[in-house]
Parts: structure tokens; C-alpha cells; sequence
């Protein structure tokens, strides 16, 4: 992906408008798609800092943290820390659509679309411990490593399990259902804060993660999808007890 080091992204025309309280999150995802897709950035360029994001919107940085970690699971921007966050050049034309649609679900649409996630999550699983190498084994096990260390640091817990899932899904070798997978999760993503809040229900993920890994990495992939489905059916638990009906991951 080309990289702009030179470029300036505070130069650019942002047509941004202050957002009401209570829909910081959604409102900035909205509104930086709409600022993606306007034409004004040509893949691989560099997006404005945080802070004047923040500004212009009219939101808090973490607000604007959290929209662009979500664009940056979806795949449509790619953060470098120390660098900024870059538009990439492998973006489908069809996401920001699907997670404009998603900013728009209610309970009942979110708990079908759990449902969906929990069957594409199953099925990354056992394909992935059935093709997994020993490169991206260790890359599984990191993710479980930094899960069982930052127990009481949820943000640290809740990427390290964000990079968790998306790497099985990159070891299942199914394009399809990874891009898949990068939407439900993008999708969902802005309510799985709200299922996993405390260290009791990061210690009960932990091991529902380290139960996943260790099937994975035995490459059984009856083990994994058992594994995976026991994860997901807790998850899911966990999320119904959230003000909507939505995840932990």
C-alpha cells in the first residue's frame, strides 16, 4: 500500500458537522465514511490527525479513536502507530455501505446478526486449525498471552482479542469469509465494550480464547469448533446482558 509521508492531511477540506450527544461513535464513523468515499482521498493516503478530527467534530478523541479502530477492522483504513491512519487501497466498495447499514440495527437486528458472526466464527475455526501453519500459530498464542496479562486492562484485552479472531480468520485461507467476518465484527464492534466490562468476564473470555487456541493449535478441528461455539454461545450471553442485545467477542 503506497504511503504519503510527505503529504499533509490537516490541508484537507473536511466537511464535518457537530454530532448530537449520546451517538459520538456512530455519528464519527458516519461521518469519516462519508469523508472516505467523498473523493478527496486517494488510497494510501493519510487522514487528518485525532486531535483535529476531534475538533472538528465536536467529540472526544477516544470518541474518534474508537470509530477509526472499528474502520480499521472493517479493512477500509489501516492505523501505523507513530505514523497515522492511512485509507487502504484494498477496500471494498461494498463496506462502507454494510457498516452505514449497521449503525442503523436495532436489538432484534443485532441479535441475528450475533447469529450470523457465531456461524462464520465457528467455521473460521475449524478451518483454520485445519490449515493453520506454525508461524501464525504463534501469532494466535501472543493474542492469548497478552489476553492473560492485561486481565484488568479491558481496552488492552478487548484488541488483543479483536487481533485473536481476525487472525483465525486469516488462517482459514477463505477470502470470502474473512471479509465476511471483518464486517459482522466491524458491525458489532461498536456494542462489544458493553458485554465484557469487569475481571470476571475477562477471565471467563480468557479461557473460552485459550480453549479456542489450544484446539487450534492441536489442529482438531472437531476440538476447534466445539471450542468456538462454547465461546460464542457465552459471548452471546454476555452481550444479552448489555443494554441492547449486543457482544464481547
Amino acid at each position: 500500500m503506497p504511503a504519503y509521508p510527505d503529504d499533509d492531511p490537516t490541508s484537507l477540506r473536511l466537511d464535518l458537522e457537530l454530532v448530537p450527544k449520546g451517538t459520538a461513535v456512530s455519528e464519527v464513523v458516519k461521518q469519516l465514511i462519508g469523508l472516505l468515499t467523498a473523493g478527496e482521498l486517494v488510497p494510501g493516503s493519510r487522514l487528518p490527525p485525532e486531535r483535529q478530527l476531534a475538533e472538528r467534530i465536536g467529540v472526544g478523541r477516544s470518541a474518534v479513536r474508537e470509530a477509526l479502530a472499528a474502520l480499521e477492522i472493517l479493512g477500509i483504513v489501516s492505523v501505523r502507530p507513530g505514523s497515522g491512519t492511512y485509507l487502504r487501497d484494498t477496500t471494498s466498495e461494498l463496506l462502507p455501505t454494510t457498516l452505514s447499514w449497521g449503525m442503523m440495527l436495532n436489538a432484534t437486528r443485532t441479535r441475528e446478526l450475533i447469529e450470523v458472526r457465531s456461524g462464520l466464527e465457528i467455521q473460521a475455526a475449524t478451518l483454520a486449525a485445519a490449515r493453520i501453519d506454525d508461524a501464525d500459530v504463534e501469532k494466535l498464542r501472543g493474542f492469548v498471552d497478552t489476553m492473560r496479562e492485561h486481565r484488568d486492562d479491558i481496552d488492552t484485552f478487548l484488541q488483543a482479542d479483536i487481533r485473536f479472531h481476525l487472525q483465525i480468520a486469516i488462517s482459514a485461507d477463505n477470502i470470502v469469509l474473512r471479509d465476511l467476518l471483518q464486517s459482522t465484527r466491524s458491525l458489532l464492534r461498536l456494542w462489544v465494550e458493553r458485554g465484557l466490562r469487569d475481571r470476571v468476564q475477562a477471565e471467563a473470555a480468557y479461557r473460552e480464547h485459550l480453549d479456542v487456541f489450544e484446539a487450534i493449535a492441536a489442529r482438531d478441528p472437531a476440538a476447534a469448533e466445539q471450542a468456538m461455539r462454547r465461546h460464542m454461545s457465552t459471548a452471546g450471553e454476555r452481550v444479552g446482558h448489555a443494554d441492547v442485545g449486543g457482544p464481547s467477542a
